[in-house]
């Protein structure tokens, strides 16, 4: 115990540092955890606040899951959330590596940080002001896309009616937006690379080709290993923003734009069922947990320095 509290009292700083992390993570993360009893409860308010509704509502087991389940929504939202994130996250990573090494091999510093700052520009614009971005291209009457089909003598589209252009519109946008972001970490791991490697494949003869094959993604292979554990453990997490303001809620889209956020957003926007919505975010996140732990165990087996713990 003396050695607990005085290890305490030297590190102090350190702990008063990260003290407000802590706290909010602990209110933001783990305190709103109590909430999932609501997915197993048929939640009725009550006059006594938030509390007693959730106290006195009836405990109904597994039941929203059963009647979720039993819902087509199940298989579309399922079925859109794990595609999307699978392109996602394979294209994502190829893209993001690529342009890392890329950047990597300018011998123009300054070029390579307009570039760079280029490519991360995106990331800090909001889904709502990327939605209008999209918009001035896909307008039926004033949009790009259709002002050059139209010079080309090809009748008009309605962008925001037709499904089956919107799986690539999405893709392209997602890309778009944070793929400059995701090559950030590459970049920093590329720059921390040993030169003696590099210098010892050029003097045996090798092409940059051969440098980044041999020496550049060996390299970055942990990394991308880790990185893409935690993206799969987020496979059911859809991005709310992308699929919600990009197609502007357009009713004719959900087929290919409906994903789990924007289900459980419209179920408690629309219809007011928490306990459903709360099955739903349950669902998502035990499986995403289920996801991590095979994924890192796989990684684990392989290599154990590929694992995350």
């Amino acid at each position: 115990m003396k050695t607990f509290l005085s290890n305490l009292y030297q590190n102090r700083t350190w702990l008063i540092m990260v003290l407000p992390g802590t706290i909010w993570f602990l209110v933001l993360a783990y305190l709103p955890m109590a909430g999932n009893i609501l997915a197993f409860k048929d939640y009725r308010f009550d006059p006594g606040g938030f509390i007693a509704s959730v106290v006195n509502s009836d405990w109904v087991g597994f039941e929203n899951f059963r009647f979720l389940f039993s819902t087509n929504d199940a298989w579309v939202i399922t079925r859109n959330t794990i595609l999307y994130n699978l392109i996602f996250i394979v294209g994502g990573l190829v893209l993001a590596v690529t342009l890392a090494i890329l950047i990597s091999q300018l011998v123009n510093r300054k070029l390579a940080k307009i570039y760079q700052t280029g490519m991360l520009f995106p990331h800090f614009l909001s889904w709502v002001v990327v939605s209008y971005f999209v918009f001035t291209f896909l307008s039926v009457d004033r949009g790009l896309a259709n002002n050059v089909l139209d010079w080309f003598g090809v009748e008009a589209i309605s962008w925001y009616n037709e499904p089956k252009y919107w799986p690539f519109i999405l893709t392209f946008t997602n890309f778009w937006k944070g793929v400059g972001f995701a090559s950030i970490v590459y970049i920093a791991a590329i720059a921390g690379i040993n030169r003696d490697y590099y210098e010892a494949a050029m003097i045996d003869g090798a092409s940059k080709w051969q440098q980044i094959r041999h020496v550049t993604l060996p390299a970055l292979m942990p990394l991308i290993v880790i990185l893409t554990i935690l993206d799969i453990g987020n496979i059911f997490n859809a991005d709310f923003g992308l699929f919600y303001q990009v197609p502007r809620d357009s009713g004719t889209l959900y087929s290919v734009t409906n994903v789990i956020d924007t289900y459980v957003y419209r179920g408690l926007m629309q219809l007011g069922d928490i306990s459903m919505t709360t099955a739903a975010g349950l669902y998502q996140s035990f499986v995403g947990l289920i996801l991590v732990l095979i994924t890192n165990y796989i990684a684990g087996k392989i290599d154990p320095d590929y694992a995350l713990f």
